[in-house]
């Protein structure tokens, strides 16, 4: 007879399946996290210290930022630390907090990264009435509602998760503990949660995503309809960070969860996951650096201040 939840801690496959090319892909990931902190607080040292950048984009830019790094650390340490210890394991409950933690900053810069189109937008769209309507309080609460949004999505995702019951084996075949591995082990009926969980999970993406796209159509309207090629591009350049950023985010996310688990593959999930979790963060202060004049000029006064 089955009874209450008798497995108390899971294993972790790693990044790899083979022992040496674990500690090899370790040590190239441990690179990238570095460089992904380093990136980021660079990004948010630049933007607080710099009174020209006290502006909505930046405001957004910084909490993005700040998102990346907090994701990024939900998942990659302990997956190292893992990897060079030789143990993959992981409590129960640090396994929920851990599923919990990560779905909420996703969620979360998914809401934000919508924000972020919106204030393009209206720069573009309104550029006479924006500093009126881009108050600093309302960048607040889009701020505050996208990380509300996150944390009540995390609930709801990692509840539908763990409420099924969990007897053996506890073997996660990936790097941290995400849902679709998860539910893989489970001894009771997963289907009905995979499905939930599939549907809510992308009527959130599909619909910030077409909030985001709807945003970028008026955008492009608006550019096509100025006279000269150096104001179009001006205008679109202000943009095309931020529009890099979403194709990177999209793409990954939609790839890792916006699939059926009939088609999961644990190597092609931990592919996946890797470009989700860990490429597009170290990507995004690089887009943003190589993209904007502003922050070049920011981040070289951070770095090699004037005598």
């Amino acid at each position: 007879m089955t009874n209450d939840t008798t497995v108390t801690e899971f294993i972790l496959k790693g990044f790899s399946d083979t022992p040496e090319l674990g500690l090899i892909s370790s040590a190239f990931f441990l690179f990238i996290y570095l460089f992904t902190l380093l990136g980021n607080t660079s990004i948010i040292a630049a933007v607080t210290r710099d009174r020209h950048l006290d502006t909505p984009m930046y405001f957004f830019l910084k909490n993005l930022s700040f998102l990346d790094m907090c994701y990024i650390s939900i998942t990659v340490p302990k997956a190292l630390i893992n990897s060079f210890m030789g143990s993959g394991v992981i409590s129960f409950g640090e396994c929920v907090a851990q599923l919990f933690s990560f779905v909420m900053l996703c969620a979360s810069e998914c809401f934000l990264l919508t924000s972020m189109a919106y204030d393009h937008c209206l720069a573009i769209q309104r550029p006479l009435f924006y500093e009126i309507i881009m108050s600093k309080r309302l960048c607040a609460e889009l701020v505050i509602v996208a990380w509300l949004s996150g944390v009540f999505y995390a609930i709801f995702h990692t509840t539908s998760t763990f409420s099924l019951l969990f007897c053996g084996p506890n073997i996660i075949d990936h790097f941290f503990c995400d849902s679709s591995p998860i539910m893989r082990l489970s001894c009771s009926d997963a289907l009905t949660n995979e499905e939930v969980e599939f549907a809510v999970g992308g009527c959130i993406i599909l619909s910030a995503c077409a909030l985001t796209i709807i945003s970028y159509v008026l955008i492009i309207s608006t550019i096509a309809q100025i006279h000269s090629a150096e104001g179009r591009w001006k205008a679109f350049s202000t943009c095309s960070s931020h529009l890099i950023t979403v194709i990177l985010f999209y793409v990954t996310g939609s790839f890792a969860y916006l699939r059926p688990s009939s088609h999961y593959s644990p190597t092609q999930g931990r592919l996946v996951s890797v470009c989700y979790t860990i490429i597009t963060p170290s990507l995004n202060p690089v887009v943003y650096s190589l993209r904007n004049k502003d922050m070049q000029v920011a981040l070289k006064k951070l770095f090699v201040p004037s005598k």
